[in-house]
């Protein structure tokens, strides 16, 4: 039903505001649901804005009527100018809501796989991965979509649509040439996710930088380096040149600890101390482990690595910093001599040195 007279415009502001109340006792409740149910949650999240948006602008089309603004020419045309832009906005806010509702779906089932430990963590990862890049294209698709749905609202629009048609082949054939760079990254980004090459979270080196994957869309990946640090490559980077892939098969990563001692530190009895405690860790997967002698430093002190493996990445890290601590502790309880000192040699000493001769 129209509404066809100036007197109603209460009415229109009486059915927007049910409208946007609706949507508010809706949020409330999903709100207390969401304490139990993650769907309702992430509704809620995503989706409260673009609903009150669809709410208003559906409430407004719903009631309002050509004949509100009056009944002479200039009036109408004035409402006809109302009714279009509010369809744009129609479109606008539905598609917005469409997009924020399918992250909120993804998101349910993304948060389930970011609990996945263990040898089925890769797997869950790269699920994680392939959705993130689908749901990013869906968006795309559905704006693209609302774009072109909003444009051909217009009857100028529509009038050329013969004509585009025809010079279509031009125009494709100029576009493509001028997006290679961009279609071939997003084609890369797809071919990374689908042929799993390359997850979230994977451990991989990448121009001498070691460091986990953070992010990977369809147009450059994000490396968080070891120390905190972020590399930005293209997609493309990964399907024209070698790197190092850690996890690539197994979700299981080294852990590496050094310390720098003094040479008087026993390591026979500091590596007995480390298998022991390993042995009551719960992080270490009971498989591989070590403690070697690896360098000499220019300064005097005795490098010392730990190796140990774990499930995952996130068990590799809290493993590496236990592992830190414990043999800290242990050296400065046990052997406080073997502390890292620096020897200094003066003309004094040396003399004393030479005396002894």
């Amino acid at each position: 039903m129209s509404v066809q007279s100036p007197a109603d415009w209460p009415i229109l502001v009486i059915s927007v505001v049910g409208a946007i109340l609706v949507v508010e006792v809706s949020r409330r409740v999903l709100t207390k649901v969401g304490r139990k149910w993650a769907l309702a949650r992430h509704l809620v999240e995503h989706c409260t804005w673009p609903a009150f948006s669809v709410a208003a602008v559906v409430a407004f089309n719903l009631v309002f009527g050509p004949g509100m603004f009056g009944d002479s020419a200039s009036e109408r045309g004035t409402a006809g100018t109302v009714e279009r832009v509010l369809g744009l906005f129609t479109i606008a806010a539905v598609t917005w809501l469409i997009v924020q509702a399918a992250y909120a779906l993804t998101d349910v089932i993304l948060d389930r796989l970011v609990l996945v430990e263990g040898e089925r963590n890769r797997r869950a990862r790269r699920i994680m991965t392939q959705i993130a890049l689908v749901r990013r294209v869906a968006a795309a698709i559905i704006i693209v979509i609302a774009v072109g749905a909003m444009l051909f609202s217009f009857p100028q629009v529509r009038a050329l649509g013969a004509g585009l048609l025809a010079s279509a082949g031009i125009a494709g054939a100029i576009v493509g040439i001028a997006a290679q760079p961009t279609i071939g990254n997003m084609l890369a980004g797809l071919q990374l996710a689908f042929s799993d090459a390359l997850r979230l979270d994977d451990v991989v080196v990448v121009e001498d930088e070691w460091g986990r994957i953070e992010e990977l869309t369809l147009t450059y990946v994000v490396l968080r380096l070891w120390d905190e640090r972020r590399l930005v490559l293209p997609v493309s980077y990964f399907t024209q040149n070698p790197f190092e892939n850690w996890t690539r098969h197994g979700s299981r990563v080294l852990a590496v600890c050094l310390l720098r001692v003094d040479w008087s530190v026993p390591v026979p009895k500091l590596r007995d101390a480390l298998y022991e405690f390993l042995q009551g860790n719960p992080l270490w997967d009971q498989k591989d482990w070590t403690l070697q002698v690896t360098d000499v430093l220019p300064n005097g002190l005795v490098e010392l690595r730990a190796l140990m493996s774990a499930a995952d990445s996130p068990s590799s890290w809290d493993l590496k910093c236990d592992v830190r601590e414990f043999l800290v502790n242990f050296v400065r309880d046990n052997y406080p001599e073997s502390l890292p000192r620096f020897r200094v040699e003066t003309p004094e000493s040396r003399i004393g040195a030479d005396d002894h001769k």
